[in-house]
C-alpha cells in the first residue's frame, strides 16, 4: 500500500511543460546571448519551465570530442566561457523570469571532470581504487559496464562532500535565482543527500527537482519528477511491432501501483541522451510521430520537448563537438503549442495529483487507444489510431462514432474544442 504524503509541489509546475535547451547545439554561437532570441517563440509555444542541460565548464583532462561532455563538470561555481559570463548567465534568468517562465539547471552531483579543484584540494571526496588511487568513474548499467573516462566518482560516505555539494547548489538558487534543478543520474546519489539537499533548497525559495531516474522513493521528499523511461521503452516496442495498444493500459495501472498520487512523471519522445545515442525522431517515429507525441502531451505527467522538436528533429546531435540544430521552418512548433494551451486551460491535463486520472474507453477498433481523463467537471477524451489503416470507432458515449485515418489522433473536451 502507497504511503500517504504531504508532498508540496510549486504552485507554478501544477499546469506546466518542460523545455530541454541544448546551449551547445542551440545556436551557431552556442551561447547565452544567442539563445536569448528564441524566448519570445518558447513563450509563444507556451513553454513554463526551461530546462539547461550543464551549463559549467567542462573538464579538459582526457575530454572527448573536441569539446568535451557538458556532464564533465570543472568548476561548480561558473559558467562555460563557451556560452558567456556568470553575470550574463544572471540576466538571462531574470528575463526568463520577466518572460513568466521558469528556469531549472542541470546538475552532476555524482561525478566530476579530472581537473576539477576539488581533486586536488579534497582527495578524500572521490573514490579509489584497491591501491588508494582516483580512478575513471565505472558504470554498471545492468547489461554492461561502461568506462567513462572523462570523469571521476565522488564519494559520499564523505559528510563533508554533503555539504560542499550543498553549498554549491545553494549558491544558485541564492545568487543566480534559478527555480531548481535536473540532477543527473540520481539514483548513484545516496537518496538521504537529495532530501537533504531539498530541504536546504526550500529555505531560501520553493524549488523545482527533477531526477534523472525513476526510483519511487525519490517522490518522498527529494523530487518532484522523474523520467518516465518505462513509455518511452513501451513506445519503441509498439513502434517494433513487440507490443500494442492494450500494453499501454498495462503500463498505465503499473505505473498507478507503484508511484505515489502525488508524483509527476516526465513523459518524452526523446531527450538529449536518446537522441544522441540511439535515433533521431524521423527515423525513429517516421510518420507516427504526432501520434506518439499526443501520448507525452496527454497521458499523466508532464510532456518534455528537446530543443529541435518543434523543428522536425532530423538528425543526431553530437554529444562532445558542436552540431548545430537545422532549425528549418519549425512544423511542430503549433503542434505543441495547441497541446500546450490546452493543457493549461483544461485541469483534467495537469500534473501529479492536480490532473484526472486516465479511464480507458473501450471501444470496437483494433489498435485504437482511447481514454478520458476528468478533474472538476473538466474532460477531456483522447482517441489515437496507432494503425495504418482507416478505422471507425464506436464506443456508445464520451463521443460520437469517428473515422479515424491511419496514425490520426482526435480530441474531444469539456470545452467542445477539438484537436
Amino acid at each position: 500500500m502507497k504511503a500517504k504524503n504531504n508532498f508540496r509541489h510549486p504552485v507554478w509546475s501544477r499546469s506546466a511543460s518542460i523545455y530541454e535547451v541544448n546551449i551547445r547545439q542551440f545556436t551557431e554561437k552556442g551561447d547565452f546571448e544567442s539563445f536569448r532570441e528564441h524566448l519570445p517563440r518558447l513563450k509563444n509555444m507556451g513553454i513554463e519551465i526551461l530546462w539547461f542541460m550543464p551549463i559549467h565548464p567542462v573538464g579538459e583532462k582526457n575530454r572527448k570530442g573536441s569539446m568535451g561532455s557538458s556532464y564533465s563538470v570543472k568548476n561548480y561555481f561558473d559558467v562555460n566561457p563557451d556560452f558567456g559570463s556568470l553575470d550574463e548567465f544572471k540576466s538571462l534568468v531574470e528575463e526568463i523570469h520577466t518572460c513568466g517562465m521558469y528556469v531549472i539547471i542541470d546538475w552532476v552531483a555524482n561525478h566530476t571532470a579530472w581537473d576539477n579543484n576539488w581533486v586536488d584540494e579534497h582527495p578524500n571526496w572521490y573514490k579509489k581504487d584497491d591501491s588508494g588511487a582516483i580512478h575513471s568513474y565505472i558504470y554498471d548499467n545492468g547489461e554492461e559496464l561502461e568506462y567513462w573516462d572523462d570523469v571521476v566518482g565522488l564519494d559520499y560516505s564523505n559528510s563533508e562532500l554533503w555539504d560542499a555539494m550543498s553549498d554549491a547548489m545553494k549558491f544558485w538558487v541564492r545568487e543566480i535565482n534559478v527555480d531548481g534543478f535536473r540532477c543527473d543520474v540520481a539514483g548513484l546519489v545516496p537518496t538521504a543527500f537529495w532530501e537533504k539537499v531539498r530541504s536546504d533548497l526550500d529555505t531560501i525559495k520553493p524549488v523545482f527537482m527533477l531526477a534523472e531516474w525513476s526510483s519511487p522513493e525519490l517522490h518522498r521528499i527529494a523530487f518532484d519528477m522523474t523520467y518516465d523511461w518505462d513509455l518511452y521503452a513501451l513506445m519503441k516496442a509498439i513502434l517494433a511491432g513487440e507490443k500494442n495498444v492494450s500494453d499501454i493500459e498495462k503500463y498505465l495501472e503499473s505505473s498507478k501501483e507503484i508511484y505515489p498520487q502525488h508524483a509527476y512523471r516526465m513523459l518524452f519522445t526523446t531527450n538529449h541522451d536518446k537522441n544522441s545515442w540511439d535515433e533521431c525522431d524521423t527515423v525513429l517515429y517516421g510518420d507516427a510521430f504526432r501520434t506518439f507525441a499526443v501520448l507525452t502531451l496527454t497521458l499523466p505527467g508532464m510532456p518534455l520537448i528537446y530543443s529541435g522538436q518543434e523543428s522536425g528533429l532530423d538528425k543526431r546531435l553530437a554529444f562532445f563537438d558542436k552540431d548545430k540544430i537545422d532549425w528549418k521552418d519549425f512544423q511542430f512548433a503549433d503542434f505543441y503549442r495547441d497541446f500546450i494551451r490546452l493543457k493549461k486551460q483544461n485541469p483534467a491535463l495537469w500534473n501529479g495529483e492536480y490532473g484526472g486520472e486516465v479511464k480507458i474507453i473501450k471501444s470496437n477498433a483494433k489498435d485504437v487507444f482511447s481514454f478520458r481523463r476528468e478533474k472538476d467537471n473538466n474532460w477531456v477524451a483522447v482517441l489515437i489510431n496507432f494503425s495504418t489503416h482507416t478505422q471507425m470507432v464506436e464506443c456508445g458515449c464520451y463521443y460520437p462514432a469517428t473515422e479515424l485515418e491511419p496514425l490520426e489522433y482526435k480530441i474531444f473536451t469539456s470545452s467542445k474544442d477539438k484537436y
